[in-house]
């Protein structure tokens, strides 16, 4: 436990920096007037990520014996299978590093260091004079955080949790004791099978990424954000409508591979702006560690907590999904509040980024 908890920090303090390092690459060497969809290629990183790393478990996966049906995890791979995947991953690692050490710093950044603008404790500095940009960054980021994790580890869960009538006749034939009044259903599907119906979904996350960059740049990021986190509270008071069990088996299916689909549109739509929308919010001197604090603060305050809430609002509502879907909901109207407080970035200059700001602790 101890080796695990020493991995996560490792993992942690990596993908920390890592994330604003790929946005700054991406934005600050864009040509003008396309920031935001050049902002969009780093953020392909997490629909495309999710498809290779579920497609490969779903081939091993497939791959070996199963006893009890391939819509169900194989025990093999539970036991050991499990491992291969992480031994293929090495190949990205070296294409990461070939990639790290081929990088240069930005023309942005390499005016500001010639200017003497650089700090030696930039977060002293954000947290200074920057820290009203720093809470708004973290806030426009909270609803895309909540929003993503709902949708691919909530939903795994509901979506393969058993019926109670099922877990019911699975306690009568081991002669277990069962309580349906104690009991939290899910959907019943196999695991397999919902993860390919999250794979579908994933791949319009992944279009929609992309696509929303260039309507960032032609309308502005703050108005294509408004637009989609107002869609975003309006579809988590629809979980009701699509995640709720059906007589037909079938349109139990179709419903919930179109709320997925729908789902990870919206994700796609307020995920790809946020490669230039948060680094656009601050000056080059303390970009790289503004933009990563409200990332990664916001994943704390969004991806940390939501699995937990929607656990404990699926357990409070009996087993429905509702109150997950008015959890998103406010986390979403937190978001659009945000951007309604925030500026229009689309045509700042990045070298007058908080020129002449006075704001201060």
């Amino acid at each position: 436990a101890v080796f695990l908890l020493v991995l996560r920090l490792a993992q942690g303090f990596a993908l920390g920096g890592e994330w604003s390092g790929a946005a700054l690459v991406a934005t600050e060497n864009a040509p003008a007037g396309k920031r935001a969809w050049y902002g969009t290629f780093p953020q392909l990183g997490a629909p495309i990520g999710f498809i290779i790393a579920n497609g490969i478990f779903l081939a091993i996966n497939l791959s070996l014996p199963h006893p009890d049906g391939t819509a169900q995890a194989s025990d093999a791979f539970l036991a050991w299978g499990w491992r291969i995947p992480f031994l293929f991953s090495a190949v990205m690692v070296i294409v990461g590093l070939w990639v790290r050490l081929r990088l240069v710093e930005s023309d942005s950044f390499t005016r500001a260091e010639k200017r003497g603008t650089l700090r030696k404790f930039p977060l002293g500095l954000a947290l200074r004079r920057y820290w009203w940009r720093l809470i708004l960054g973290t806030f426009i980021m909270l609803a895309t955080y909540v929003l993503f994790y709902l949708m691919t580890s909530f939903t795994l869960s509901y979506g393969t949790k058993a019926t109670t009538d099922a877990a019911q006749a699975a306690a009568e034939a081991a002669g277990t004791p069962f309580d349906p009044a104690s009991y939290v259903p899910g959907l019943g599907f196999g695991y397999t099978d919902f993860v390919l119906m999250q794979i579908i979904g994933v791949v319009f996350f992944g279009i929609f990424t992309l696509l929303s960059g260039p309507v960032a740049d032609a309308i502005g990021r703050r108005r294509l954000l408004l637009w989609v986190t107002a869609a975003i509270i309006v579809f988590g008071f629809t979980f009701t409508v699509f995640l709720l069990p059906q007589a037909d088996p079938k349109f139990t299916g179709a419903l919930v591979q179109a709320f997925l689909v729908f789902g990870f549109v919206l994700m796609g739509s307020t995920f790809g702006p946020m490669g230039a929308v948060l680094p656009e919010l601050f000056p080059t001197e303390v970009r790289y560690t503004g933009s990563a604090v409200s990332y990664n603060v916001s994943s704390i305050l969004g991806a940390a907590l939501a699995p937990l809430v929607a656990v404990a609002l699926w357990a409070a509502a009996d087993g429905s999904p509702w109150l997950v879907g008015v959890y998103l909901s406010a986390m979403a109207v937190l978001t659009f509040i945000a951007l309604l407080l925030s500026p229009e970035t689309k045509d700042v200059d990045y070298d007058e980024i908080g020129a002449g700001e006075t704001v201060s602790l």
